[in-house]
């Protein structure tokens, strides 16, 4: 039977947990690293959360393989990295992908509201 959507959610949604813009915050404060995987014109409509890296769902892969030139050099595999998306769904699945790249700490905030709803700041 092909994979669906669904089941692809399901077990993203299995292995990356999910957490409060609350937790986000304070997380984000002691150092982890905050990932927006929206495309750029969504980021470009609201803006991003501050301090956050912009990196495409599309592009992830080829910046969270830290052999690769294109890497982003503020990932690191032992270090918490939070997704986000609009509202959650391509954050879970970005996270599924970043665990099966060797990411041990892994977690999907959900959408970009739920960090502003939490007090986040934003930058344009």
């Amino acid at each position: 039977m092909p994979t669906t959507a669904k089941s692809l959610l399901e077990a993203a949604n299995a292995a990356v947990p999910k957490i409060s813009g609350k937790e986000a915050r304070e997380m984000v404060a002691n150092g982890a690293v905050i990932v927006d995987v929206r495309d750029s014109a969504e980021v470009a409509q609201t803006g991003k959360a501050k301090g956050a890296f912009h990196i495409p769902r599309g592009s992830l892969e080829f910046k969270a393989d830290q052999t690769a030139a294109s890497a982003e050099k503020a990932l690191a595999t032992d270090k918490p990295v939070i997704l986000h998306c609009a509202s959650g769904g391509r954050a879970a699945l970005a996270g599924k992908l970043l665990k099966d790249m060797g990411y041990e700490q892994v977690y999907n905030l959900g959408g970009f509201k739920d960090w502003v709803e939490a007090g986040g700041e934003v930058e344009k």
